[in-house]
């Protein structure tokens, strides 16, 4: 059974060389009410699975508001309008899914560096040294 896909370059998009660790952007059209929009989702690449064949995807990972948010896009989505690569980074290993744990543990250890300035007020008595010197 062969599968036909919809008007996109399957050439371009097999010859596409993105590998995890690149920072990429994905154009991505969206209907809603009739009209269609390109929404972009940048971030970095987590995995890429199944080569370069019609069930090919990849995972993007980019964080939020604070949050993290991945995102898994078929290579040959008709949905897909185009895929820039913004970036490449050399990585010593194919997934990356040891970030989502990294960036967690930073992110935690960031909150507790807060928490404990605004306990002990170490934050207002820099700013108030530094207006003191600046007069």
């Amino acid at each position: 059974m062969a599968i036909t896909l919809a008007k996109n370059n399957t050439a371009e998009r097999k010859a596409l060389d993105m590998k995890a660790g690149d920072t990429v952007k994905v154009h991505q059209k969206i209907q809603e009410k009739g009209k269609t929009r390109i929404q972009i989702f940048e971030g970095l690449v987590l995995s890429r699975k199944h080569g370069s064949e019609a069930g090919a995807t990849f995972t993007v990972r980019k964080s939020s508001n604070g949050w993290g948010v991945e995102r898994i896009f078929p290579l040959h989505s008709p949905m897909i309008d185009k895929i820039e690569v913004l970036r490449r980074s050399k990585t010593r290993r194919a997934k990356l899914y040891f970030i989502r744990d990294k960036a967690a543990k930073e992110i935690s250890k960031r909150m507790k560096t807060e928490l404990i300035k605004a306990r002990t007020g170490v934050v207002d008595e820099v700013v108030e040294t530094e207006a003191v010197e600046a007069k």
